[in-house]
């Protein structure tokens, strides 16, 4: 596609906390987003959670893996063949392993696959070649959350979270008009979010999620653990940095001598404290973060977060987002750019040496 005209389409993501595949079109030219349009959702069974999470941190080759891709396959070509009138899709695929300081990730899922039996082209793989290049792989939102600013009309700085299996946020200059631009973007994974709390409740009362954030509410938070956690190294380095969803398994022991209760409490208070820490890291101070991802519908996560930042947080709803799809969107938005050669990374995002493209596009 050498001509940069505003095209529909169709992205998809499935993430960490494993709830489902979110799907949802976006009519863009890769740089300005022009209209957003339907989505959709199709959430994973408690058999097919079970199959995905045993492959979590397998790579190719493993015989978990591809019980596991096939999964990712038949769920995104159920969702995406819902739509209409998308001329490309955005696969993200199932991060299963995330290893950037090795040179590798691995995200499940054959982008080829999808183009055949949905007869469109499809961009996937969007992570490899930031690896292959020293950077991080992750995350690779922030493009996207640099448009949705000037969607907005913001002109001042502001934070964009999304909370899902783990966190990330993006510091945002929208005053500059590219996300390349040095200046305009700095992002980087805050720490664990939903996963631990998603994996407490599955291991201990056999749910997928503290509704609500009503167990946690219920608990007392342990802050010797809080704190405790947040002197790990990884929060002292300098970011861009990115994260595996398992990277801190062996400090989430320490929860197992807490009742129900506090450890759901513990763990929403470790989200909450890695996000208002991320923020001593952003070049500016900012008056707004704008919450996305499931962990915008906890409410003592957000309890948490506005307790613990100095700034107002908000749900990306008061600024007509839809904080469900915010990942799918950003995928779709993602593939436009690979499909027109345009960097989907840079040194601010990812710590890759130059801003550069990523993605394959496999064709029916």
């Amino acid at each position: 596609m050498a001509k940069q005209r505003a095209i529909w389409v169709l992205g998809a993501m499935s993430g960490t906390s494993l709830d489902g595949v979110d799907a949802a079109m976006v009519r863009t030219d890769g740089h300005e987003i022009f209209e957003f349009g339907p989505d959709a959702y199709r959430p994973y069974t408690p058999a097919e959670q079970a199959t995905i999470r045993k492959a979590f941190g397998q790579w190719p080759g493993h015989p978990d893996v591809a019980a596991a891709a096939e999964i990712v396959e038949t769920a995104h070509a159920e969702v995406l063949s819902r739509f209409s009138g998308a001329e490309m899709i955005g696969f993200h695929g199932q991060t299963l392993a995330h290893d950037p300081s090795h040179g590798r990730t691995h995200q499940a899922g054959s982008g080829q696959l999808l183009a055949e039996a949905l007869n469109l082209p499809v961009v996937w793989d969007f992570r490899s070649n930031d690896v292959l290049m020293g950077g991080q792989g992750a995350p690779l939102a922030p493009f996207f959350h640099h448009a949705c600013a000037r969607w907005t009309r913001a002109t001042e700085p502001l934070a964009m979270l999304n909370l899902g299996g783990v966190g990330n946020v993006t510091w945002i200059d929208p005053s500059l008009p590219s996300p390349e631009t040095p200046g305009a973007l700095l992002a980087f994974d805050t720490g664990p979010a939903n996963a631990p709390i998603n994996d407490l409740m599955q291991t201990r009362l056999g749910l997928s999620q503290d509704a609500g954030g009503a167990l946690a509410a219920s608990g007392r938070v342990d802050e010797k653990l809080v704190q405790a956690f947040l002197a790990q190294a990884y929060f002292h380095k300098i970011p861009p940095k990115s994260l595996d969803r398992n990277d801190f398994q062996p400090f989430f022991k320490k929860t197992h001598k807490l009742s129900d209760a506090d450890a759901a409490a513990t763990l929403t208070a470790i989200a909450a404290a890695c996000v208002a820490k991320a923020a001593e890291h952003f070049p500016r101070p900012v008056t707004r973060l704008l919450v996305a991802g499931g962990g915008r519908h906890n409410a003592t996560m957000m309890a948490q977060l506005s307790q613990r930042m100095n700034c107002t947080v908000e749900p990306v709803e008061t600024v007509g987002l839809n904080g469900d799809m915010l990942e799918a969107q950003a995928f779709a938005y993602l593939a436009a750019r690979v499909a027109y050669g345009l960097p989907t990374s840079a040194p601010s995002t990812t710590g890759v040496p130059a801003a550069i493209g990523g993605g394959q596009i496999s064709r029916p």
